[in-house]
């Protein structure tokens, strides 16, 4: 088999079954996490001068925080995977009940929410790197059911 199709094939012996191609997707965007959203949130979190309002303040705290997580998932990305779940899920939500309704309404264009509907639209490519099945398997079926299968060990990602 040749290196590209080893890149798209499954690696039961290092990844117990993940894809290549799925482990290198997580780790760019673990990466691109801590080098954009972090240092972002970093700066607007030491620069701010004077009260908070809570809730934005509580919007840059969550964004400092998971990003600066994400660099573990540059070197673990199977362990970090909650990480990714996490952030595609709330930017989901977030294009779902504030993006969408200003889109059908036609009211999005110029709004204060257009940026961030550009940057989150980037959650499906997120979803795609996801190995589902790996997260059916550790995340959501039953115990029993894990421990059936016959290459249960330990991993390195």
């Amino acid at each position: 088999m040749n290196a590209f199709a080893r890149f798209f094939a499954s690696d039961p012996q290092r990844y117990e079954g993940v894809r290549p191609f799925q482990i290198w997707g997580l780790r760019l965007f673990y990466l691109l996490m801590v080098l954009l959203v972090a240092t972002e949130a970093w700066d607007v979190l030491l620069s701010h001068e004077g009260p908070w309002d809570r809730f934005r303040a509580v919007a840059f705290c969550v964004w400092a925080t998971y990003p600066a997580l994400a660099l573990f998932g540059v070197f673990r990305p199977l362990r970090w995977l909650p990480l990714m779940i996490f952030t595609i899920g709330y930017k989901a939500l977030w294009l779902g009940f504030v993006a969408w309704p200003l889109w059908r309404a036609g009211t999005l264009a110029g709004s204060s929410a257009e940026e961030m509907a550009y940057a989150f639209a980037f959650a499906p490519v997120l979803a795609a790197v996801v190995p589902w099945g790996y997260v059916w398997r550790e995340y959501v079926a039953l115990p029993s059911i894990r421990s059936l299968r016959p290459d249960r060990r330990p991993h390195p990602g």
